[in-house]
């Protein structure tokens, strides 16, 4: 068995604008195509119906797809869940620098999850933070290996 694309993720939204606005702008991703789903496809895909879907390119590959349901009680459920429940987490973000990046989130209205807000684990640097619909999304870099810069806020 043999891959054939880079990978993508979903994620379920509930104003597809501004989560494009906050994936592309802040964390680099570039919006690649939109279009619309039928109730065919949507609806065996458990999202309730018609959708409209923003294909977002990751620089290092890949794609997010930003799902926005036509139907009402899609998000209603969705947000219905517990937040710890298992499934989907987080999505990573692999950068050179996270410095730059945790400034954009700051600036953008995006919360830290954790203090301190960058934390050193097995030589990265790993900064979680919540996107402007409640999502955690994990920044990594490999700079943690610089015994000078332990942690910051």
């Amino acid at each position: 068995m043999v891959m054939t694309l880079p990978f993508e993720v979903g994620v379920v939204v509930r104003d597809l604008e501004l989560m494009e606005r906050f994936y592309c702008d802040v964390l680099g991703c570039r919006a690649e195509h939109r279009s619309g789903v039928p109730e065919s496809v949507g609806g065996p895909a458990g999202l309730g119906g018609e959708l409209v879907v923003t294909w977002l390119r990751v620089p290092s590959g890949g794609c997010v797809k930003l799902i926005l349901p036509r139907s009402a009680g899609v998000s209603e459920r969705a947000s219905a869940l517990p937040a710890r429940r298992p499934g989907l987490s987080y999505l990573t973000f692999h950068f050179d620098d996270i410095g730059p990046v945790v400034e954009a989130l700051r600036a953008a209205g995006a919360r830290p999850v954790s203090d301190p807000v960058v934390v050193l684990a097995r030589g990265r640097r790993i900064s979680f933070w919540v996107d402007p619909e409640g999502n955690a999304v994990e920044l990594v870099d490999v700079r943690g290996g610089n015994p000078g810069q332990r942690r910051s806020n």
